[in-house]
């Protein structure tokens, strides 16, 4: 599977610890930055990953800030994008089975790096149910976009 990832600042260490670990899964990532933990605006690397998902070129993105929150409000604002802010692999299966999001957003100084690493392995490896009524749902999502 191949995934864009990208982080501000305040995600740069946790997204360099996860670009690690899920690239030894064996997971296909492209890094859309950021570089370093210099101080950078979160919409700009929330962009490229989101134009990605929605261009079909990367199956999922992960971004990373210092809560998360700023980057899945950004993400959200894609049309066909469904960012889901994880804080627990509960959360992360079940934003994949009911709602098949295809960005996800974490924390960098909200959860651990072992938290993170759960959240991540938990979000990619969970499938879409399929259900009618969840798939309603996300149809009625799309057409609040129009």
């Amino acid at each position: 599977m191949k995934i864009a990832i990208a982080c501000d600042h305040g995600g740069f260490e946790m997204k360099a610890m996860l670009a690690e670990f899920l690239t030894k899964r064996g997971y296909d990532l492209v890094d859309m930055g950021c570089e370093s933990s210099g101080s950078v605006d979160y919409v700009d690397y929330a962009k490229p990953v989101c134009e990605a998902v929605r261009q079909g070129t990367v199956q999922r993105g992960i971004l990373i800030c210092g809560t998360g929150v700023g980057m899945s409000i950004a993400a959200n604002k894609f049309r066909g994008i469904r960012c889901a802010l994880c804080g627990d692999t509960v959360t992360a299966r079940l934003t994949r089975e009911h709602n098949d999001s295809n960005v996800l957003a974490l924390g960098g100084r909200i959860i651990g790096r072992e938290v993170a690493r759960a959240i991540a392995l938990t979000w990619l490896e969970t499938v879409y149910a399929r259900e009618e009524r969840h798939a309603r749902r996300i149809e009625k999502i799309r057409k609040l976009e129009d």
